[in-house]
C-alpha cells in the first residue's frame, strides 16, 4: 500500500520534484562529465603513446641526475658515437637516434603559434622515418632552410606547404621554408617543428648528440636486448625497455589527468553539497504542507516506519531521475570539454562503469540522505493531527541547533588554522574537512542570525515600497529555519567565490609591493617559451644608445644534500641591485665557483658564509661550492643565487632566462629604442616595472576568472533552490493568498511582494556568504604572508557586484513563482484548506 502511496505522491508533486531533481541532475552531471572526460583522454594518449613507441625495443639515455623534464628538452644529450656502439650489439635492429628541444613557429601574423607561456610544449623534432608523424602534404625536410611542421601548427598561423616563416629556437630566429604538414595527433595543443638531423642537433641541441637512441629487436626479447645494450653502453647512460618507456609515458599522462580530474571532481563536490540543502529545504517543505495527509495514514494503521519508507521513496526516486538524467547530461559536458582539445579530443567518447556507479551513488546517497530527517519528522506526526484544523509540525527549541552549530562552527575554523599553519600532511583534508564544519555550522546558526539581518535588509522595501514591502520582509521572517536553509545555498557558493575573489585581489596587492620593493633594475628582457635571449640579441641589447650593463641570468637544478633545488645563476653585483638583495653577511663579490642563498637557507642548513657546499649537476659532476653570501628573503631571486661560471661550465646548452637592463635614463625613448633593436625577435619582450605588475595581475585574473566559473555551477544550483523554495511557499500560503486578494491587493503588488521575498532571501544569503568568503581569505593571507601573500585586500568593488547579482538572483528566482500566485483564483484559493 506504502508503495501507491508514494507513486501517487509523485505524481501529485510533480513540478515541486522536478525542481528538487534539477539539483541532482546539476551535481551529477558535473562528476560524470569529469570521470567520462578523464577516462576518455586516458585512453586516448594510452592509445597515441602505444602507438608512438610499438617498434621500440629499447631506448638508450642519459641517467637523470639532476634536472630533465619529460619532453627532453633538459635532459642531457647522448653522443653520436654511441648510435654506432649500439649497432654492432647482436640483435640490435634499426637504431634512430632522436633529437628534441625547443623550437616554436611564428604565423603570419608575426605570433608565435601557440601559448608558450605555461602552455603546452613546443617542440623541435630530428626528421625520422619511425617518428610519431606522418606526412600528410609535402615531403621530409632537406637541409638547414627547410621545415616539417604539424597541421594543427599551421592552421593556427595560417601556414601551408612552401611558405616561408620564422622559426625561434634557443639561438638566432631562423627563416625557413615549409616543405612538409604531418598529423601528429597534436596531443593537448603541442606543437612540432622537424627539421632533417643535422639541422636538429645544430639549432636544438648539440652537433654531434642525440637525445636518446631507439631500436627494435631483431629477436631477442626486450629485457634480454636490454641487458645486451646496457653492457655495451658508457656509466652515465642507461638501457630501459619499450614497456618501460610506454608506462613510463602513460603514467605522467595519468598523473596529470589524475589532479585534473581532482580539481574538477572538488568542485563537483561543491555543487553537490549545495544541491543537498536545497533537497533538504524541498523535502521538509512538502511534509509540512502534507501534515494532515501523513497524518491521515497514521491513523487508519501506518507505522511510522512505513511513513518514513514512503517519504524516502519519493527521494530515490528524484535520485534516480536525476541521476539519470545527470549521467546523460554528463556525457554531454565530457563531450564539450573533448572539443576544447583540438585533434587531441578526436576518437568519441569512453564509456566505463566508473561514471555511471559513482553518478547513482551520489544522486541517489545525496538524495537520500538530505531527505532523511525530513522523512523522520513526517513518520513523528501524531495520528489525532488528522482531526485538527490547525496542523503544523511541532518546531524544536533552538538551543541545541545554536549550541551544536557554535560548536562546529569553531571545530572548523580550527581545522582550517591547522591545515594552514602546516602542521604536517595533506593541509587540503584539515582545510576541507574545516570549511565544511564552518558551512554547516554556520548553517545552523543563520536562523537566529536571520532574524535581525532581514530586519535590516527588509527595512528599505518596507519603508519604500508600501504594504508589499512590510509583507515581504514579514514572510521572509516568518519561518526563519527556511528561509536560513535557503540562503545556505547561495552562501557556500558566493563565500567560495569571495574566498576566491579576495586571495586574486591580495596576490595582485602582494606582487605590487614585492615589485615596487624588490625590482631595481630598468628592463628585464625575457622570453616567451623556453628558448630564452640569444646571443645575437644580447649583442642588439648592448648596442642599445643608453644602455649601461646588459646582464644575462640563467636558472636551474642541482642536488645538494641529496634534494634537488632550483637556483638562478648571474653576476651577484648585479642581481643585488637589480633585485634589492639586502646583503646580511658577506658580500656579492663571487668568484666562479661561488653560491649565495637567502637567510632562511643558512639558517635550515647550519651554513655561514666561507662554507664548502658539495653541489651535483645535471651532468652528473659534483662541484664544491664556497658560500660567499647571506641575503634576506627575496621573491625575485629565490632562495640560492650561483655565479654564473658554475652554471655554465655545467651545462651542454645554455639558455638565458632574463637579461637585466640598466640605462642612463630610463625613459620612453629608451624603452623604444629597445624594442626596435629586438623587432627581429618577437618571442622576446621588454619589461618594466609597470609592465612587470601588468603581466602578474593578468595571469592573477586569469587564474580567479576560472575558478568563479567553475563555482557559478553552485550559484546556479541555489538559484534553483530559491525557486523551489517560494514556489512551495506560495502553495503553502495559498489561502493568505486568496485574502489578501479579496482585501484589495492587487496582482502586481502581489507579484513584487513575492519577488522582494525573494531579494531578501538571496541578498541575506550573499551577506553571510560574503562574510565567510572575507574570513577565509584573511586566513589564507595570514597563512601565506610569509610566501609572498604580505598584504591582504579585500576587493569591495567586486564585493557590492556580487551583491547586485544576488539581488538580480532573487529578482529572477521570483519570476514564475510570482506569476503562478497572481494568476490563482480568489474564491478557490480562500476556500483551500
Amino acid at each position: 500500500m506504502m508503495g501507491k502511496v508514494t507513486l501517487r505522491n509523485l505524481a501529485a508533486h510533480k513540478i515541486r520534484l522536478v525542481l528538487t531533481a534539477v539539483a541532482v541532475i546539476l551535481g551529477v552531471a558535473f562528476v560524470a562529465g569529469t570521470l567520462i572526460f578523464t577516462d576518455s583522454m586516458n585512453k586516448r594518449f594510452d592509445e597515441v603513446f602505444s602507438s608512438i613507441s610499438e617498434d621500440i625495443a629499447v631506448d638508450v639515455r642519459a641517467k637523470k641526475v639532476v634536472g630533465g623534464d619529460d619532453d627532453g628538452t633538459a635532459a642531457q644529450p647522448v653522443p653520436a658515437s654511441v648510435l654506432e656502439t649500439v649497432k654492432g650489439v647482436d640483435g640490435v635492429k634499426d637504431p634512430i637516434g632522436n633529437v628534441t628541444g625547443y623550437a616554436a613557429v611564428v604565423g603570419k601574423d608575426g605570433e608565435i603559434v601557440g601559448t608558450p607561456q605555461n602552455g603546452p610544449p613546443q617542440l623541435g623534432v630530428n626528421w625520422t622515418t619511425s617518428g610519431f608523424f606522418e606526412l600528410t602534404s609535402g615531403r621530409a625536410p632537406q637541409g638547414p632552410a627547410e621545415v616539417v611542421i604539424d597541421k594543427a601548427t599551421a592552421e593556427s598561423g595560417g601556414l601551408s606547404v612552401g611558405d616561408t616563416t620564422q622559426v625561434i629556437t634557443a639561438g638566432p630566429p631562423q627563416r625557413m621554408k615549409i616543405v612538409g604538414l604531418a598529423d601528429t595527433g597534436n596531443m593537448m595543443g603541442t606543437t612540432i617543428t622537424a627539421f632533417d638531423t643535422p639541422t636538429a642537433q645544430k639549432l636544438l641541441l648539440k652537433p654531434g648528440y642525440f637525445s636518446d637512441i631507439e631500436m627494435g629487436s631483431a629477436g631477442p626479447s626486450e629485457e634480454e636486448l636490454r641487458d645486451r645494450v646496457a653492457q655495451a653502453l658508457p656509466q652515465n647512460l642507461e638501457a630501459i625497455t619499450g614497456t618501460e618507456l610506454r608506462e613510463e609515458a602513460q603514467s605522467d599522462v595519468a598523473q596529470m589527468m589524475g589532479f585534473f580530474r581532482t580539481f574538477l571532481l572538488a568542485f563537483a563536490l561543491i555543487s553537490i553539497f549545495v544541491g543537498a540543502f536545497i533537497i533538504f529545504n524541498t523535502f521538509s517543505m512538502l511534509v509540512a504542507q502534507r501534515t494532515r495527509e501523513l497524518a491521515l495514514l497514521r491513523a487508519i494503521g501506518a507505522a511510522r516506519a512505513q511513513v518514513t519508507r514512503a517519504v524516502i521513496g519519493e527521494a530515490v526516486a528524484v535520485g534516480v531521475v536525476g541521476s539519470t538524467l545527470g549521467l546523460a547530461a554528463g556525457a554531454g559536458l565530457a563531450s564539450l570539454l573533448q572539443t576544447q582539445m583540438g585533434d587531441a579530443g578526436e576518437g568519441g567518447l569512453t564509456f566505463t562503469a566508473t561514471p555511471v556507479i559513482w553518478s547513482y551513488t551520489v544522486g541517489i546517497v545525496v538524495t537520500v540522505v538530505s531527505a532523511y530527517f525530513p522523512a523522520r519528522r513526517a513518520a513523528k506526526i501524531p495520528p489525532v493531527a488528522a482531526m485538527r484544523d490547525d496542523v503544523a509540525l511541532p518546531q524544536r527549541s533552538m538551543r541545541i541547533r545554536i549550541a551544536l552549530g557554535s560548536l562546529l562552527t569553531a571545530v572548523g575554523a580550527a581545522l582550517i588554522g591547522l591545515g594552514l599553519a602546516g602542521g604536517g600532511g595533506n593541509p587540503a583534508v584539515p582545510v576541507g574537512a574545516g570549511a565544511f564544519a564552518v558551512f554547516i555550522g554556520v548553517a545552523m546558526l543563520a536562523p537566529v542570525i536571520s532574524v535581525p539581518v532581514l530586519r535590516v535588509l527588509g527595512a528599505p522595501a518596507a519603508r519604500l515600497m508600501g504594504a508589499p514591502g512590510r509583507l515581504a520582509r514579514q514572510n521572509a521572517l516568518r519561518n526563519p529555519r527556511r528561509t536560513a536553509a535557503t540562503a545556505a545555498a547561495l552562501m557556500i557558493g558566493l563565500a567560495l567565490i569571495t574566498t576566491v575573489n579576495v586571495l586574486g585581489a591580495t596576490m595582485r596587492a602582494s606582487i605590487d609591493e614585492q615589485v615596487d620593493a624588490q625590482f631595481g633594475a630598468d628592463y628585464l628582457v625575457q622570453s616567451q617559451g623556453a628558448g630564452g635571449v640569444n646571443a645575437e640579441a644580447r649583442q642588439k641589447i648592448e648596442g642599445v644608445p643608453g644602455v649601461v650593463t646588459a646582464s644575462p641570468t640563467y636558472d636551474g637544478e642541482v642536488k645538494i644534500d641529496g634534494k634537488e633545488v632550483f637556483y638562478v645563476a648571474g653576476d651577484a653585483r648585479v642581481l643585488t641591485d637589480a633585485a634589492r638583495l639586502k646583503i646580511v653577511s658577506g658580500s656579492a663579490a663571487a668568484g666562479p665557483s661561488a653560491i649565495m642563498v637567502d637567510e632562511d637557507t643558512a639558517a635550515d642548513r647550519g651554513w655561514k658564509v666561507g662554507t664548502v657546499v658539495p653541489a651535483q649537476f645535471p651532468d652528473g659532476k659534483t662541484e664544491r661550492l664556497t658560500l660567499s653570501g647571506v641575503y634576506a628573503k627575496s621573491d625575485l631571486i629565490g632562495p640560492r643565487l650561483l655565479s654564473p661560471q658554475a652554471h655554465l661550465k655545467h651545462t651542454l646548452k645554455p639558455t638565458v632566462s632574463i637579461m637585466v637592463v640598466d640605462t642612463a635614463e630610463a625613459d620612453a625613448a629608451t624603452r623604444t629604442a629597445l624594442e626596435s633593436a629586438l623587432a627581429g625577435y618577437p618571442n622576446l619582450e621588454v619589461a618594466d616595472q609597470a609592465s612587470l605588475k601588468e603581466d602578474a595581475r593578468a595571469q592573477v585574473d586569469g587564474f580567479v576568472t576560472f575558478l568563479t566559473i567553475l563555482l557559478i555551477m553552485s550559484v546556479i544550483i541555489a538559484a534553483v533552490g530559491v525557486i523551489n523554495t517560494l514556489a512551495l511557499s506560495v502553495i503553502e500560503r495559498t489561502r493568505e493568498i486568496g485574502l489578501l486578494r479579496a482585501i484589495g491587493i492587487s496582482r502586481r503588488q502581489l507579484r513584487r511582494m513575492i519577488r522582494l521575498e525573494s531579494i531578501m532571501i538571496a541578498l541575506f544569503g550573499a551577506v553571510l556568504g560574503m562574510g565567510i568568503g572575507v574570513a577565509f581569505g584573511a586566513a589564507l593571507q595570514n597563512a601565506l604572508a610569509d610566501d609572498g601573500l604580505g598584504v591582504l585586500a579585500i576587493p569591495y568593488g567586486t564585493l557590492v557586484v556580487y551583491l547586485v547579482v544576488a539581488a538580480v538572483i532573487g529578482v529572477l528566482a521570483a519570476l514564475w513563482p510570482a506569476w503562478r500566485a497572481g494568476r490563482m483564483d480568489v474564491l478557490k484559493a480562500i476556500s483551500t484548506e
